[in-house]
């Protein structure tokens, strides 16, 4: 886990309490920002998603292999 995923999830579950607690109270000022909190953990969520997916493609793929031109060129 990245520190993108996990700064969300702690956004997304601190938002919900604050939404939760505004919507429990009647204050809607609190409830929008509990959402807004909420959303935003989600979104740093995607991009920690994102960039642990880009993480693990480039250990995952090959060394590029030289083209047949380069091998040519190499041997000459």
């Amino acid at each position: 886990m990245n520190k993108d995923r996990v700064k969300g999830k702690v956004d997304e579950v601190v938002g919900s309490a604050k939404r939760q607690f505004g919507n429990a109270t009647g204050d809607s000022s609190t409830e929008i920002k509990g959402a807004v909190q909420q959303l935003k953990g989600k979104v740093e969520t995607a991009v920690g998603n994102l960039k642990q997916a880009a993480h693990d493609a480039q250990v995952k793929s090959p060394a590029p292999r030289e083209t047949d031109a380069e091998a040519e060129r190499r041997r000459r």
